[in-house]
């Protein structure tokens, strides 16, 4: 694994561990909490998203407008199979998610969940390192780099590794505050 290419892969961790703690509820409505969400629509596994029309109408409400109504039950029982954790409110023609405001203890337990979707993060940003490591020292033994040039690339690799998992540790703080602050 070259270092271009263990930047670039490090870079997609940073990007999944932000997708996922879009998905922790932070008392606030925001559409990525139904990002996981998948409906079984006509026999296959389909994200909600490409299903309906996810909107957020006020800081405390989601409102989820299939665009095929006759999906609305089956979109109905999807969310409430789901580990969202809301519960949906047809109404005919729209589903209404009322999010309500967390306890402290529900407050903690997303704390704990985003610090362990980082610490995911974290340890898939070393796994990367290593195989990169072992790749420039399989190098190194080939001869097909000097033992400088090998120093030199296990030095930018261990500063890449310090910035994405610092990028980590900063969403992860953001992350804490939003939850914490509502």
């Amino acid at each position: 694994m070259k270092l271009a290419e263990a930047e670039s892969t490090m870079q997609k961790t940073v990007e999944s561990t932000q997708r996922a703690f879009n998905t922790i509820r932070t008392g606030r409505a925001n559409s990525s909490l139904l990002d996981k969400v998948l409906v079984d629509y006509y026999g296959s596994p389909t994200p909600l998203k490409s299903l309906a029309n996810i909107s957020t109408p006020d800081a405390t409400t989601i409102l989820i407008q299939p665009y095929d109504k006759s999906s609305l039950n089956i979109v109905e029982k999807a969310i409430s199979l789901s580990d969202v954790g809301l519960t949906p409110n047809n109404d005919g023609s729209v589903i209404r998610l009322n999010i309500p405001p967390l306890t402290s203890d529900r407050r903690k337990e997303f704390v704990k969940l985003a610090a362990k979707y980082a610490e995911e993060g974290r340890v898939a940003i070393r796994n990367i390192r290593r195989e990169a490591l072992d790749t420039i020292r399989k190098q190194e033994k080939a001869s097909e780099v000097s033992e400088d040039e090998a120093k030199d690339q296990q030095d930018k690799l261990q500063k890449l590794t310090d910035k994405y998992t610092a990028k980590i540790n900063e969403l992860l703080a953001e992350k804490e505050k939003d939850i914490s602050t509502v």
